[in-house]
């Protein structure tokens, strides 16, 4: 272990103050494991096909003080037409005058991790920590070590939150070698219903290092709509890893759009722990240059009667490097299960190239199950046809290309987000000199 980490870590636990309670404990375990493992190597299989030295093999900080951010930097990032309950963390720390919650509804707490802490105890001693195991990953072993801030959302039984929330985390100032651990926890008891979007910016570039890790519970009869956006500098590092588990009958979708990082992995887990659960993955991710993008999901049908529908598309320029890795796992007892995974990529590059890896492991004797992955170019047969409509060359190319990424982004239901991201599309797009 580096001794800037155990610097990090010293940092939360001051020389003679009291180590005791449920964090301070959490934390240490979380110490413990990444002292024994490390970070991954490509000799993890679930690591094989990422170089993961450039990260590895720096040395990032947890920052100090936040350097100030004026409001007007964060308006790419921010939707307004969304109406969103909006946490602004900078630098991994809370801001509250660049922050906007409005009115809270009753039976909602919603947050920063660190300021709710002492008033939340119990909730927080009964579920941080509980999903996101710190044995998955070194990289989860380091954020639990490192727990200082993120947001919290706690929805009391069969309360509606009317607004999403917005959870922004930026990276401002001068990024090189900062560290940041955001740790989100969202919990929608029986009944309630939320939408959290959670997204990371970068305002400067840097080679910085953001490594997050979200727990999302489900309750029985919840619906949870849940929208993470990558934007860093395209010379940083992002781990991301969220956890769901879905309760009986509860509804969710998850969308994963990523575009900046030199390295980005995204692990997306979700266990459906009840019967009657109904969810949908969906992911988008562009590359160009010499990035890095990763993503890694992994679905577990532990009860019958549950239907799940998985679409990840990356588009890939210049030499970038995409990696989708998809495991189903269906349990004995998990009849009529209904699950379809799905991982296109697009190659607009004859130096791009993916690694795809979708799987299932079947165990029950009732179920349909189907999982598929392509490879290629644009299709020429639909370049062709718009040769006769009199659309062809670099346009064609576009209006394809945008076809493509608009299959996932159209199912945003923020039509303010959803219309940001196009523009972010079309601005790649066009930054290729077409």
């Amino acid at each position: 272990m580096s001794r800037a980490i155990l610097q990090d870590y010293q940092a939360l636990h001051p020389q003679g103050a009291p180590q005791a309670g449920w964090l301070g404990r959490l934390r240490q375990r979380g110490l413990d494991r990444f002292q024994e493992t490390g970070y991954p190597t490509s000799r993890d299989e679930d690591w094989r096909f990422v170089d993961l030295a450039p990260l590895t093999g720096a040395e990032f900080r947890v920052g100090g003080d936040s350097p100030a951010v004026r409001p007007e930097a964060l308006a790419p990032y921010r939707y307004p037409g969304t109406e969103c309950m909006l946490l602004v963390f900078v630098n991994g720390q809370f801001v509250p005058g660049l922050s906007d919650l409005g009115s809270v509804p009753a039976g909602v707490t919603v947050g920063s991790l660190a300021s709710i802490t002492a008033r939340q105890t119990e909730l927080l001693g009964h579920h941080l920590g509980r999903y996101a195991p710190i044995e998955s990953s070194g990289f989860t072993a380091l954020n639990t070590a490192l727990i200082a801030d993120g947001l919290l959302l706690h929805v009391a039984r069969d309360v509606q939150v009317p607004r999403p929330i917005h959870a922004l985390f930026v990276t401002a100032g001068d990024p090189a070698g900062l560290a940041t651990h955001p740790r989100n926890l969202v919990v929608l008891e029986p009944g309630a219903r939320a939408s959290v979007i959670e997204s990371y910016a970068g305002l400067s570039e840097g080679a910085y290092f953001t490594n997050a890790v979200t727990e999302a519970i489900v309750g029985d009869g919840a619906v949870l709509e849940y929208l993470k956006i990558q934007r860093e500098s395209e010379r940083a590092f992002h781990v991301g890893t969220t956890h769901m588990r879905h309760g009986r009958d509860s509804r969710g979708t998850s969308h994963s759009v990523s575009f900046g990082a030199a390295l980005c992995r995204n692990n997306l887990d979700v266990v459906l722990d009840g019967p009657g659960v109904e969810a949908q993955m969906l992911g988008l991710y562009m590359g160009r240059d010499r990035q890095e993008v990763d993503n890694h999901t992994s679905l577990l049908h532990a009860h019958p009667n549950c239907s799940t529908r998985e679409v990840y598309k990356g588009i890939l320029d210049g030499r970038a490097h995409g990696v989708f890795n998809g495991k189903i796992y269906v349990t004995p007892i998990a009849q009529k299960t209904d699950a379809k995974q799905t991982n296109r990529a697009l190659l607009l590059s004859d130096h791009a190239r993916i690694d795809t890896k979708p799987q299932l492991e079947i165990f029950a004797d009732d179920v349909k199950c189907t999982h598929g992955a392509t490879v290629g170019a644009l299709d020429q047969q639909a370049s062709f046809y718009l040769k006769s409509r009199g659309v062809a060359g670099p346009l064609a190319r576009k209006i394809l290309t945008y076809a493509f990424a608009a299959e996932v982004l159209d199912e945003i239901p923020f039509p303010a987000v959803r219309e940001s991201l196009e523009a972010v599309v079309m601005a790649r797009l066009n930054a290729r000199g077409e």
